[in-house]
């Protein structure tokens, strides 16, 4: 049986034999001859980045992808030995910490990759450096069409080892569009003129997500797929070509239970008000936990089974939900906030939807306060 808390009863489950899963399906999809990097940021989307490291690294995987040191150091402290990519750059001050974590760094422009170049001879060491390119998406890397500006640099640096060149799509949902068949177009054509130069790094990648699930073409020597790691789709369409399993969810239980007649208002601001006399029950989870604001009056829970709306402004501890319509409702009896019980199912697209957002928020929302309990479902049953 999975493992309960003591005390506040608000927390997640992590199914790591989920996570194991989604794994494999990534790897029949892609192939053996094309590496994954799986992207574990932002504390692998909420899930636990130490955690899901081990259980992925156990399972083959080849490389991690994370965006700052810290979160980088995070997982050599954890004690994981796999390539470490460190997406969103190094600064000068950090050199020596991505020498003695044996990290890879990625650069983004010439200065930041002298830079580099210098503190790795000044330490006597050699450092694994991804390039940047950016085709299109207008936020970090070298730029394509001034090639001849920076691509002889990369044949003088002295303590940097090229190891990988990398873009990133602009669309996250869908890789169908014109506008990614032309940054595709161009990170091939920015691949050819660094092999005509002579500088032909080992590792080119530009699959997301959506691309690993839909574009073989943009496989290259590595995919990073991140978000369908844990379970989620870029698109609900792609559920057809891929099946995944959710990792992540979200629980706790009815703190209190009050009937109220018809008038009462619920939470700050009067923007619920009972339409008949009705059951509120009150649940340990506010917008401090993640649970969005913006789920006020919109979001649902599962209670026995059954939807049960928000019922006013999510507080930042608290939240009240509307049980009028569920027979046999008892103060302590679980609510599932993210996830499945019985034969319902909340998902994160449909509580984003909620939100006005995407999963990627809905997950890496979920604050630290909220215990993570790391489980086997496929030895539980």
């Amino acid at each position: 049986m999975p493992e309960t808390l003591q005390g506040r009863p608000t927390f997640c489950y992590v199914d790591l034999s989920a996570l194991r899963w989604n794994l494999r399906q990534i790897k029949a999809n892609v192939g053996p001859t094309v590496k994954i990097l799986s992207m574990v940021k932002a504390n692998a989307y909420g899930h636990g980045a130490p955690q899901v490291a081990k259980a992925l690294a156990a399972e083959g995987g080849y490389a991690f992808g994370v965006a700052t040191l810290e979160e980088a150091v995070e997982l050599r402290s954890a004690g994981i030995r796999q390539p470490i990519l460190v997406v969103a750059g190094v600064y000068a001050e950090q050199s020596g910490q991505f020498i003695e974590n044996q990290l890879t760094a990625v650069a983004h422009d010439l200065e930041a990759l002298k830079r580099l170049d210098e503190a790795a001879q000044e330490c006597g060491a050699v450092l694994n450096v991804h390039i940047k390119i950016d085709t299109g998406m207008g936020r970090l890397g070298f730029l394509p069409a001034e090639n001849d500006s920076w691509l002889p640099s990369l044949k003088k640096l002295k303590a940097l080892k090229v190891e990988g060149v990398f873009s990133h799509f602009s669309q996250a949902e869908s890789v169908q569009g014109d506008y990614t068949r032309k940054q595709l177009r161009i990170f091939q054509d920015v691949i050819a003129r660094l092999r005509a130069a002579g500088v032909a790094p080992p590792l080119a990648h530009l699959a997301n997500s959506a691309a690993t699930i839909t574009l073989p073409e943009a496989y290259f020597d590595m995919v990073r797929p991140g978000i369908m790691l844990y379970g989620a789709y870029p698109s609900p369409k792609m559920a057809s070509q891929i099946e995944l399993k959710p990792v992540l969810s979200w629980k706790t239980r009815i703190m209190q239970l009050k009937k109220v007649p018809c008038g009462t208002s619920v939470s700050y601001g009067q923007t619920f008000v009972t339409q008949r006399e009705s059951l509120i029950a009150t649940l340990p989870v506010g917008y401090a936990d993640g649970y969005q604001r913006l789920l006020s009056n919109r979001g649902e829970a599962l209670v026995k089974g059954k939807r049960a709306p928000v019922a006013g402004r999510v507080c930042m501890d608290l939240t009240m939900i509307d049980v009028t319509d569920i027979a046999g409702v008892q103060p302590g009896d679980e609510v599932v906030l993210l996830g499945r019980q019985g034969d319902a199912e909340i998902t994160a697209d449909q509580m984003a939807g909620w939100a006005n957002t995407i999963s990627y928020e809905i997950f890496t929302s979920v604050s630290a306060r909220v215990p993570r309990i790391y489980i086997n479902s496929q030895e539980d049953h």
